[in-house]
């Protein structure tokens, strides 16, 4: 795996050859994600055969400023649930609980709620147990998945979340009668470095993918790299979801890869697809 923008040398890769263990040998493809976050993602791609080319566009910083956080996770009986919309949510949820007398199991007081598998085995670790996790990992799911459950009228939820993040869930929540606190609890952030190697790269088509698993990671690599690699045309977009998709198209960005399960593991299954034998990514390019 090769790391950071700065490491990145332009260069022509050879006609792949490729058979079924390795369908993805000579692809040459970015991995946007926050850095303490890619790695997954990038085993995945690497154990198919690409190249992988770590280039975090995104950090994850914890808000300063978690007073409401605690005095909402330290009064007593008043939220009947607690969702989580993401993995950097519950890590700074769970890694803050033990500086104000709390513990993860504390939150089994509430009805617990994860927006997908990664977030809910997230907070397996920290020894909790969601009691919801819906079969699409979109905030419009969640919402379905919770009302299936009961009626939500007059029933109070805490949202932790990030900064910028859509209002389909709190919205949904609210418009079913719930009372519904959003609390901020960290915001995404360009990550430094250079792009100016990897959009002359993508302009030189010596790029293949470029993944992107968020809303964030489309604007930080739009920004990293500039409007006009990004949006030239010379790479494959590959997105983990809809809502992903929809951002990278609003910035023009054209998406020929969208993960049916909006997963990682979704994310590696489309791009197999797409590059196997009768997939619109030619196989044997």
């Amino acid at each position: 795996m090769v790391l950071g923008p700065e490491r990145l040398q332009p260069r022509m890769s050879p006609e792949p050859r490729r058979h079924a263990r390795h369908p993805l040998a000579g692809r040459r493809i970015v991995v946007t994600r926050a850095r303490e976050q890619a790695g997954e993602l990038a085993r995945a791609l690497e154990a198919l055969g690409a190249e992988v080319l770590a280039v975090p566009t995104i950090r994850i910083v914890p808000l300063a400023d978690l007073t409401a956080l605690r005095t909402a996770l330290t009064a007593v009986a008043v939220y009947d649930w607690i969702v989580f919309t993401s993995q950097n949510t519950v890590h700074v949820v769970c890694d803050r609980l033990p500086e104000w007398g709390l513990a993860a199991r504390d939150l089994a007081r509430m009805a617990v709620a994860a927006i997908g598998p990664a977030t809910a085995q997230a907070l397996e670790r920290y020894g909790v147990t969601p009691d919801v996790v819906p079969p699409k990992y979109v905030a419009e799911a969640v919402v379905a998945a919770v009302v299936a459950r009961g009626a939500v009228h007059g029933k109070r939820f805490l949202v932790p979340r990030a900064r910028e993040a859509r209002d389909a869930l709190p919205d949904g929540l609210r418009a079913r009668g719930a009372v519904v606190d959003v609390i901020p609890v960290y915001e995404t952030v360009r990550a430094a470095g250079d792009g100016s190697a990897l959009a002359a790269q993508l302009l030189g088509g010596t790029i293949d993918v470029v993944t992107l698993t968020s809303s964030s990671t489309v604007r930080g690599f739009v920004d990293l790299v500039g409007r006009a690699a990004a949006t030239s045309g010379r790479f494959t977009a590959a997105v983990i979801g809809p809502v992903t998709a929809a951002s990278a198209r609003e910035l023009g960005l054209p998406v020929a890869i969208e993960a049916e399960d909006y997963t990682v593991e979704g994310l590696v299954a489309a791009l197999v697809r797409y590059y196997g034998e009768g997939g619109g990514g030619k196989g044997e390019a």
